[in-house]
């Protein structure tokens, strides 16, 4: 059993000052727990950091913030090729650890940490946040009662246009900094490890076939920002060679025999940051997007097709103990945050009590990123790869 006992006892600090860090700092905060420390590549960015989000304290490296004893949990949000070597440090100090996804830059790493938190006495997970949407939890959950029948097959992907112009640029484009895969790895990920958790079957097969639009892109002369809008003008910009993918498309087995197919871009006009799943069942289809994050489609042959609306008057259990709001008022991204931070911290209270994660954990990081190597495995030889 967790010595604390109530969120606002755990102190957190967070690792990276860039988009998604300031998304965690605002989670945190909105369940209780106190972020009183952050930590980026420079004192400079950590001091701008902390003053624009109101943090008390800084760190000059990371051995300073493990050794801060009133840190309980760290929270990661560095580019890819840091999450291994934070991760392991944090669990190796006994700091609980919620690292963004990917969990780290290949298999043989992130089977190292899996064993490291299984040795350890800290909570671990993985920020597949998009689990907590109300809806996809309520996917689920019609999917296991047997609501929707027998899945024959499903269909979807994510698409954004943040990549759209071939002057777009950002570190995640280069397998130095992100991994081999980007588009597949970046939102790619968060769309398998979705579609699993609904449909309640791990992916032991895929075909893949990925596309890189640009060949070369214009990188900045200095400091680039990611999703800020913020355009380039040519004469502050040099041309990079790009070993990434913007796109891809993927033919998925599931353990049971459904068939799904999976199509990801990051150069889609107009599509911000929209996930999308339809799920046809032997009863009646599912389908979700993002972009309306408080509609389920509802599909039916012999009977008019519905729409429900998130509520949580209206909803399976499961789906209702992740719904702050009564229905009609919407929640979105932030609000998924927030509620696997509540998972996640939930165990970390509960300790011994709180029985098996609910939220992803090493073990589901470790999966996505097999997954991603067959992927790239598949890619190259063109062929079909058994997982």
């Amino acid at each position: 059993m967790s010595s604390k006992t109530y969120l606002h006892e755990l102190k957190a600090a967070v690792i990276g000052t860039g988009f998604i860090g300031p998304v965690h700092v605002e989670a945190l905060r909105r369940i209780g727990v106190p972020v009183i420390g952050i930590l980026d590549a420079t004192v400079e960015r950590s001091e701008m950091a902390a003053t624009q989000l109101g943090i008390p304290r800084i760190y000059k490296d990371l051995n300073e913030l493990l050794a801060d004893d009133e840190i309980d949990t760290v929270h990661i949000a560095t580019p890819n090729r840091f999450h291994y070597e934070h991760a392991a440090a944090c669990v190796k100090a006994g700091k609980h650890t919620m690292c963004e996804k990917p969990l780290a830059m290949n298999s043989m790493e992130s089977a190292q940490l899996v064993e490291l938190a299984a040795k350890s006495d800290v909570v671990a997970g993985v920020n597949y946040n998009l689990r907590y949407y109300p809806l996809c939890v309520e996917s689920a959950a019609r999917i296991r009662k047997g609501t929707a029948g027998k899945i024959h097959h499903v269909s979807g992907g994510y698409a954004q246009d943040w990549l759209f112009k071939e002057t777009d640029f950002n570190w995640r484009v280069l397998a130095s900094e992100g991994g081999e895969l980007r588009a597949i790895a970046d939102i790619g990920t968060h769309w398998l490890d979705l579609i699993q958790f609904i449909v309640g079957q791990e992916i032991t097969g895929v075909c893949a076939d990925l596309q890189t639009v640009f060949a070369t892109r214009q990188r900045p002369v200095g400091a680039a920002e990611t999703f800020t809008g913020k355009q380039c003008p040519p004469q502050s910009s040099e041309s990079v060679n790009i070993d990434t993918e913007d796109a891809g498309n993927i033919l998925l087995r599931f353990e049971n025999g459904t068939r799904g197919v999976m199509s990801v871009s990051q150069v889609t006009a107009g599509r911000k940051n929209c996930l999308r799943f339809e799920l046809a069942g032997s009863k009646q289809a599912l389908a979700f997007n993002s972009e309306s994050p408080n509609e389920l489609w509802i599909g039916h042959r012999d009977e008019p097709n519905e729409v429900l609306i998130r509520d949580p008057s209206l909803m399976d259990e499961a789906a209702s103990n992740v719904t702050s709001y009564p229905g009609g008022h919407n929640e979105g991204f932030p609000d998924a945050f927030k509620q696997i931070f509540l998972d996640f911290y939930g165990q970390i209270l509960l300790g011994d009590d709180a029985g098996e994660p609910t939220f992803p954990t090493f073990a589901d990081g470790h999966r996505e990123i097999v997954l991603c190597e067959a992927i790239l495995e598949s890619h190259r030889n063109q062929g079909w790869v058994t997982i």
